[in-house]
């Protein structure tokens, strides 16, 4: 079982618009709502993909019955933890016209103790019955920072961490087995700038050095850096035809990748994986609703270079 854990979900409202004018009045040609944040995104390519998965967040307000009503009618296996907050929600603006995406974010609110508390011992239940471990997701105000660190001092479960900053750092000890920072997060997390490759693998090489196994930094449509050990190569990212929602694409090569891991396959053709979830992903107005069959001639035809 791969559990997907996160503190932060999201119920999402996409918007779309055959144009956009930014200080006009603009009306919607379609709305679309549904359950998103990476750590429910995450969980629901982990279940498109055909992985024995369970979610494990917490929800609140008016979208916690929508949330739970959608994973009960995709038949994946979740723990709810309620909380007094509601879910925030998230809104996405397509404008077909300019090809252009606007992401409305709203922060998770603050965590009750008794609150953290449930979610917390949920965890530890989980985890022991888990084959590896995916959190993703930033953490609400009021969750120690060094929760990740915690959790992960408490079992030998391996860990796929797509984490920043203070958190991501405290972990690194605890030896997880990847982490998937993007480009920028690298550089926030390590403090300065990483404006040529050879500045991401000498970022990358440093956290490896506190303790990551591997690390995959991800940018945009730009190659994908994995450096492990005694591996640095750029997985190449193809060309996408038509993007229609690119929200969701990192979440879609978390699953893609632990999937894959999962499997047994090796964590560079992993990454090849992640990275044709992440390209199908490009293509759906819903995220992370991958089709597995669909992308085995992608995943053949992605190419790796040694750097």
């Amino acid at each position: 079982m791969i559990l997907s854990a996160g503190l932060s979900p999201a119920w999402q409202r996409v918007m779309l618009f055959d144009d956009l004018q930014h200080g006009e009045v603009n009306r919607a040609r379609e709305v679309f709502e549904f359950a998103s944040g990476k750590v429910l995104n995450t969980a629901i390519g982990l279940h498109h993909l055909g992985c024995d998965v369970t979610c494990l967040s917490p929800v609140g307000g008016t979208p916690s019955a929508a949330i739970r009503d959608e994973f009960e009618e995709m038949q994946i296996d979740s723990r709810w933890i309620e909380t007094q907050s509601a879910t925030r929600t998230c809104i996405t603006l397509l404008n077909e016209t300019a090809g252009q995406t606007t992401e409305l974010v709203e922060n998770a609110e603050p965590i009750r103790a008794e609150e953290l508390s449930s979610w917390i011992a949920q965890f530890r239940l989980l985890s022991k019955e888990a084959d590896l471990v995916v959190f993703s997701g930033s953490l609400p105000a009021g969750v120690p920072r060094t929760i990740l660190a915690e959790l992960m001092a408490e079992g030998d479960v391996p860990f796929v961490l797509d984490a920043r900053n203070e958190e991501l750092i405290s972990a690194l000890p605890n030896r997880p087995l990847v982490i998937k920072p993007n480009r920028e997060e690298l550089g926030q997390t390590v403090g300065r700038e990483l404006t040529e490759t050879s500045d991401v693998i000498a970022a990358a090489e440093e956290l490896r050095t506190r303790g990551a196994q591997w690390v995959i930094v991800t940018d945009g449509p730009r190659p994908v850096i994995v450096v492990g050990p005694e591996v640095q190569c750029q997985v190449n990212v193809p060309a996408v035809e038509r993007i229609i929602n690119p929200i969701g694409c990192g979440d879609s090569l978390t699953a893609g990748l632990s999937a894959a891991l999962s499997e047994g396959h090796t964590l560079v053709e992993a990454v090849k994986w992640g990275i044709a979830c992440s390209q199908q992903n490009l293509g759906m107005l819903l995220p992370a609703r991958l089709d597995r069959g669909l992308m085995l001639d992608d995943v053949a035809s992605i190419s790796v270079e040694r750097l």
